[in-house]
């Protein structure tokens, strides 16, 4: 469920792809069950195939993954949380337009 230039984050990936990024990066918190989840999918692939190399964006299936949504208190899907230099920096829990992920990484890439 992910487009060509969406990365796929896992428990085992997740600190090296993720918090060592030298770009900011977007990350989408999901289930296959979720039907919110499928309606974000496509908005999060847009933002992978616009923003090529100045920003990860990426899923984390959170059945799969679970260590990483308990480090960070994932408690609903979707949620979405932009990171940089290895820290949260925006948090989006729910349905969320793509104009609003697009801006807050665009905050984030400074």
């Amino acid at each position: 469920m992910a487009g060509a230039n969406t990365k796929t984050f896992t428990d085992d990936n997740f600190d090296q792809e993720v918090l060592q990024s030298k770009v900011p990066v977007l990350v989408d918190f999901w289930a296959e069950w979720c039907m919110p989840c499928k309606m974000l999918a496509p908005f999060i692939d847009q933002l992978a195939d616009e923003l090529g190399d100045k920003a990860k964006v990426g899923k984390i299936d959170t059945d799969n993954n679970r260590a990483v949504g308990v480090r960070y208190g994932i408690q609903a899907i979707p949620t979405v949380i932009i990171f940089k230099d290895g820290q949260p920096v925006e948090k989006f829990v729910g349905l969320t337009d793509k104009a609003r992920l697009a801006q807050a990484l665009q905050r984030a890439a400074g």
